[in-house]
C-alpha cells in the first residue's frame, strides 16, 4: 500500500499545482455561461473591445478602474509583472470580500472559475465577460494578503439606455 502511495504521489503534484496555476495554459477551454450579478462567460471571439490590465508585487492594477457599457463583451487581457502569483476575480464588493476570507482559511483552494484567472509571475491570463448587468463592480486578487494590502479595481457597467 504504501509503494502504491508514492507511485500515485508524482500524478497528484499537478492538481496541487494547478489550484492557483496559469489559466488556460492547456488551451481554449468551453466557455461557462453562469448568469452572475456582474455578468456571464463570454468566449474570445465574442469579445467587443480588449484591456489589459498589469498587476505587480507593489499589489496593484493598472489600470485600477474601468467603464463598461452594459452588454459590452469585453477581453480583460491581464499581465503579471512581478515576482509572485497573482490573480484576478470579477464579482461584487461583498463577494470578493467573502472569498478573501475562504482564501485565508483555505490558502490552496482551488477554484477556477470563467471570472477570475491566475497568472503565474511573468506571465499573462485572460478573462472575456460580458456585463450584461448595471452596476457598481470591483476585480481583486484574493490571494492571502494581496486583498488586504489593497490589490484592488473598480468596473461601473452604465446602463444601455
Amino acid at each position: 500500500m504504501r509503494t502504491l502511495g508514492l507511485l500515485a504521489a508524482p500524478t497528484l503534484l499537478p492538481l496541487a499545482v494547478r489550484a492557483h496555476g496559469d489559466r488556460h495554459a492547456d488551451g481554449p477551454r468551453d466557455v461557462v455561461r453562469e448568469q452572475k450579478p456582474w455578468g456571464i462567460g463570454a468566449a474570445p471571439a465574442e469579445a467587443t473591445r480588449t484591456i489589459t490590465i498589469r498587476m505587480d508585487d507593489k499589489m496593484r492594477f493598472t489600470p485600477a478602474h474601468l467603464d463598461v457599457r452594459e452588454s459590452e463583451t469585453l477581453r480583460l487581457r491581464i499581465a503579471n509583472r512581478g515576482k509572485l502569483l497573482h490573480e484576478m476575480v470579477i464579482g461584487t464588493p461583498e463577494e470578493l470580500q467573502a472569498h478573501a476570507e475562504l482564501m485565508k482559511k483555505h490558502p490552496g483552494m482551488e477554484h477556477d472559475e470563467p471570472y477570475m484567472a491566475h497568472v503565474n509571475a511573468g506571465r499573462r491570463g485572460e478573462i472575456t465577460w460580458t456585463f450584461n448587468r448595471p452596476g457598481e463592480f470591483e476585480f481583486a486578487c484574493l490571494i492571502a494578503g494581496h486583498f488586504e494590502a489593497g490589490m484592488r479595481g473598480t468596473i461601473r457597467v452604465r446602463p444601455k439606455s
